[in-house]
Parts: C-alpha cells; structure tokens; sequence
C-alpha cells in the first residue's frame, strides 16, 4: 500500500465512533467523511485526521489505521508511457 503523505486529503472506509474536539460529545463519523492528514504515525501504520466542517472548524481529531483509509484524487493518473 502506498503510504499516505502529510495534508493529504482522505475519507474513511467505514463507520467511525469518535467525540466532537470541543464539546467532548460522541459522534459518528460516517464512510466517506473526508479529512486532512496533520501527522504520520508509525512510520504510515496510522495516521492524525484532522476533520472540520466547511467553515474550516475542526470537530474531530483521532489517529486511524492506514487501512481504514483512503486518498481523495482530483486529478487522473497519466498512464502514457506506464507499462
């Protein structure tokens, strides 16, 4: 698996339960929140994901496992010269 670089942008795989970052309430974080990567842990085993809402205020801040994660691409893999 590819490792994930920091600030990169990503969404979950799956369900996550966590409590929002200021008010300490539980929340549910659903499959395909998306999120910003703000630290590398383990050499890429996990990863701090940074979640907010459109205002830019975070409500979530949790380390999740490489593999419940998955990088947002907005542009196309250019497969010219690629075997």
């Amino acid at each position: 698996m590819k490792k994930i670089k920091l600030h990169e942008m990503v969404a979950l795989k799956e369900d996550i339960r966590s409590i929002r970052f200021l008010t300490e309430m539980p929340i549910l974080l659903s499959q395909g929140q998306v999120g910003t990567v703000i630290d590398v842990l383990g050499g890429g085993e996990a990863y701090e994901v940074e979640f907010a809402d459109l205002q830019g205020q975070a409500y979530a801040v949790l380390a999740i496992k490489a593999e419940k994660l998955m990088v947002l691409r907005y542009e196309p893999v250019d497969l010219l010269g690629v075997n």
